[in-house]
């Protein structure tokens, strides 16, 4: 398997501060730093290009084939895990015309080498853009090339069960009564309830990127625990639905004062796209009951900061424009 130089297992650090702030007990508040894993700065999504890295090379590809919205964390991620490999990389991202930056993720993918291939129109049309990246690898073959086509997210079956092994060191370390984390392609979702084996420890904030997400969630978590050889977990999928601000990569005010109080308190920084909804979604369940003052909680911080260094995201926070 080729080496991605990713840090496993990621820290795990105590937020009192931040705990203070939702009147809970401080020792019952910590984070999962996925942020840290390392890989081209660093995400969830580490984990997952790991072992489906490992399967395009089985397979003699030599070319990645994924796509996502212009601020892509998992295509930047993607990109270099194709670097390291010796693989080629061709992205197909979503962007508006009237809201484009190209600072960024969209940056890194360009220092990163990433033939980069751009979908005009809506933010992230998920069903389409599944169908656009099999079409592109489709064009490849007939090139001659012998591409690895990714799905969003890398959440298919096979990336989803790296983070059943992330459910386990989390057991092994906290035994959280819940984990609390952003919810798009749904894949990082689906692995920790697999590997928890019950929907009822796991809660997913949707962060608007998937349509029927619930379901997509409870079908890759039956498939990745069948496929890690466990149990099918019980229960079903649990989805704040009430964080998705004005759709996906648009967050609202309750994201925003997420992420200055997490920043502000135990200097955590939250990207505004998912970190920022998922801890907003915190705040509502502390503060609708559902987080108890002594409910063991991780949240899991699944990187993404990058796409907080970009002009709109800039005037979001601190209300300024140019």
């Amino acid at each position: 398997m080729t080496d991605l130089m990713t840090v496993s297992p990621t820290p795990v650090h105590r937020l009192p501060r931040l705990a203070e702030a939702l009147d809970m007990d401080p020792g019952c508040l910590w984070v999962k730093r996925e942020d840290l894993t390392g890989l081209a700065g660093g995400g969830n999504k580490a984990r997952k290009l790991q072992v489906l890295l490992a399967d395009a090379l089985a397979g003699g590809c030599d070319c990645l084939v994924t796509g996502g919205g212009a601020q892509s964390n998992h295509a930047r991620m993607t990109a270099a895990a194709a670097n390291i490999a010796g693989l080629g990389c061709e992205l197909l991202l979503t962007r508006r015309p009237d809201s484009f930056d190209p600072g960024g993720n969209v940056l890194l993918d360009r220092v990163l080498g990433a033939t980069i291939h751009w979908v005009e129109g809506t933010v992230l049309p998920y069903a389409e853009l599944e169908s656009a990246i099999r079409e592109h690898s489709e064009k490849l073959v007939l090139e001659g090339r012998r591409p690895y086509a990714l799905p969003i997210g890398g959440s298919s079956a096979l990336g989803a069960r790296s983070y059943a092994e992330v459910a386990r060191e989390l057991d092994n370390l906290i035994d959280p009564d819940l984990v609390v984390v952003a919810t798009g392609s749904g894949g990082t979702h689906a692995g920790l309830v697999a590997g928890f084996g019950d929907h009822c420890r796991v809660l997913g904030v949707d962060v608007g990127a998937r349509p029927a997400l619930a379901t997509a969630v409870e079908e890759l978590a039956v498939a990745a625990a069948a496929m890690a050889g466990l149990s099918r977990p019980s229960g079903s999928c649990q989805l704040d639905t009430g964080q998705t601000g004005g759709g996906y990569g648009v967050p609202g005010e309750a994201a925003r004062e997420a992420l200055l109080t997490a920043a502000r308190t135990d200097a955590l920084l939250l990207d505004p796209v998912y970190t920022a909804k998922a801890m907003a979604g915190l705040f509502a369940a502390r503060r609708s009951g559902r987080i108890g003052r002594t409910t063991r909680v991780v949240f899991m911080h699944t990187g993404g900061l990058p796409g907080l260094f970009t002009r709109r995201f800039t005037e979001w926070l601190t209300g300024e424009s140019r």
